[in-house]
C-alpha cells in the first residue's frame, strides 16, 4: 500500500540554517520565523551567548526541542527540531578530535523519526589573509572533513547546514575581482570548501539553480542590501544519498529588512522521498 511505502521511506521535512548574528539580539525575529514557517529543522549559528543562557524553555513553547554548546560572546550553535519528530539523539558538540578547539563551532544531532543525521556549523570567517586566523580557517574545514571521514558515509542520510564563511564560485560574490584575495573567496578557502565536497556532499542550492546573485549575507555598511553587494556563504550540503529527496531550496531574503535584522538571512531546503 502507498502509505507503508510512505512510512518506509521518511516524512517530508525542511530544513532551515541561520547565522542570527547574536540570539539575543534577534530572539524576537527568530520566533517570528518559527511561527510563521514552521521548519521542521533549525541549524543556527552565532548564539553569542554561553550554553546555560541558551533560552531552552522559549523554544519548547513553541513545539521546538534544542541541542546547543555556546560560548561567551562569540560563536555558538545550535540545532532545533519539532519535538512532533521525536528526540535529538547521539549529541556530539564540536569535532571531538585531538586539536584543544575551545571555540564552540559545531554540533551534531540525530533525528530518527526523519531518518536524518543532521550538523550546524559555523567555518571560521579568516580575517586576513596569511594570518593565523587564516590558517585556522583551513585547519578547521580539513578537520572538519578528517571529522566526516571518521564518523559518517557518504552513503548515509546526512545534512550539514551553516555559515561556511566561503563563496564557491565567483558568482556567489557581487564583486568577484575586487574580493579575489579576500578570505572568503581566496583560492586556499574554495579549495578547503571544496576537498569537505568531495567527501560526497552536494551544494543542495545548487542542485535547483544556477542563477548568480544568490546572496545570504550582506554587511551592513555602505547599503550593502539595498545596492545587493551581497555574498552567498550560507550554505546546507547534502550527501549525495540525500540529494534526490531534496526538491526545492530558498534564500528568505525578507528577513534582511525590518528592524534589527542579522547580517545573515535563512536558507531553507525541503526534502520529500
Amino acid at each position: 500500500m502507498w502509505y507503508l511505502e510512505r512510512m518506509k521511506l521518511g516524512p517530508s521535512f525542511s530544513v532551515a540554517t541561520w547565522n542570527v548574528n547574536s540570539l539575543r539580539a534577534r530572539k524576537e525575529r527568530l520566533i517570528s520565523f518559527l511561527d510563521r514557517e514552521r521548519p521542521d529543522v533549525v541549524c543556527l549559528q552565532e548564539l553569542k551567548m554561553q550554553t546555560d543562557q541558551f533560552p531552552q524553555m522559549d523554544f519548547l513553547q513553541m513545539g521546538y526541542q534544542s541541542a546547543w554548546v555556546g560560548q561567551k560572546a562569540y560563536n555558538g550553535v545550535a540545532i532545533l527540531s519539532k519535538k512532533e519528530h521525536g528526540p535529538l539523539t547521539d549529541v556530539r558538540e564540536n569535532l571531538g578530535d585531538e586539536d584543544l578547539d575551545p571555540a564552540a563551532r559545531a554540533i551534531g544531532a540525530t533525528i530518527e523519526s526523519l531518518g536524518v543525521r543532521v550538523m550546524s556549523v559555523y567555518v571560521p570567517n579568516g580575517q586576513e589573509v596569511g594570518s593565523d586566523k587564516f590558517d585556522y580557517k583551513k585547519r578547521w574545514l580539513a578537520r572538519l572533513l578528517s571529522f566526516l571521514n571518521k564518523h559518517h558515509r557518504k552513503e548515509e542520510d546526512l545534512i550539514i547546514a551553516g555559515d561556511f564563511n566561503v563563496a564557491p564560485e565567483d558568482r556567489d560574490v557581487y564583486d568577484p575581482i575586487g574580493l579575489k584575495e579576500s578570505v572568503i573567496c581566496h583560492r586556499d578557502a574554495r579549495e578547503a570548501f571544496s576537498q569537505v565536497l568531495k567527501f560526497g556532499l552536494c551544494d543542495a542550492l545548487r542542485l535547483h539553480t544556477q542563477e548568480d546573485n544568490m546572496y545570504t549575507y550582506w554587511d551592513y555598511q555602505q547599503l550593502a542590501f539595498p545596492k545587493n553587494n551581497g555574498l552567498r556563504i550560507d550554505h546546507v550540503l547534502v550527501t549525495e544519498a540525500l540529494s534526490g529527496a531534496c526538491k526545492k531550496v530558498w534564500i528568505d531574503r525578507n528577513e534582511r529588512k525590518g528592524t534589527k535584522p542579522s547580517d545573515h538571512v535563512p536558507l531553507v531546503a525541503y526534502f520529500e522521498r
